[in-house]
Order: structure tokens, then sequence, then C-alpha cells
């Protein structure tokens, strides 16, 4: 019989990866970065070319390969592609806080 695992809810956690929280924002800020460039039809040298870096870059980032590219960077492409970006620190708790990325 197989046994079934329920998720986290963050797949990096869920197979260990170290940095899972900050996998999972970088995940979900590319997956809006590319939600956003198949939504105008631009071929990847396009958007490289507003995001001011170099398409093969990009190429990687859209494949999952973002290690080294930091939140802040995610966070510039979002804005050149035209979104506003906030970020709120909400009031202390008696245990440790989260991060995590909400699209209005």
């Amino acid at each position: 019989m197989m046994e079934i695992e329920k998720s986290t809810g963050n797949i990096y956690a869920d197979i260990g990866a170290g940095n899972a929280d900050e996998m999972l924002v970088k995940a979900r800020l590319v997956s809006k970065i590319a939600e956003i460039i198949a939504a105008r039809d631009w071929t990847q040298q396009q958007a490289a070319t507003v995001l001011g870096i170099p398409r093969p870059k990009l190429s990687n980032i859209l494949r999952g390969q973002f290690r080294g590219v930091s939140e802040a960077r995610l966070m510039e492409c979002l804005a050149a592609l035209g979104r506003d970006i906030k970020i709120v620190v909400g009031p202390a708790r008696a245990t440790a806080g989260s991060i995590e990325v909400v699209f209005a």
C-alpha cells in the first residue's frame, strides 16, 4: 500500500530544500513575472530588454533556476513590468513571524 503524505503547502519544505521559505517567495514572484510576460505575448528577448537582464538569464529564471537571484531583484522586475510592490511589516507576535507573497 502506498503511503501518502500531506503537503505543508511549500514544496521546497516538503522535499527538504534549504531556504524553503525564500525559495517559495521567489517561485511566486517568478510565476507572476511569467504570467505578465505571457499576457503581453512578449518574446523572452522583449521581456529581457524591458527588465534589463540578459535573455539567457531570464530564460533560466523562468525555468525555475533562480538561486542567486535575490527577491529584491525579482521585485524590481515586477516594478519594471508596471506592478507596485508593497512590503508590510505586521505587529509583533509571540512566535516567529512568516514571509508570504500576496497578489492583489
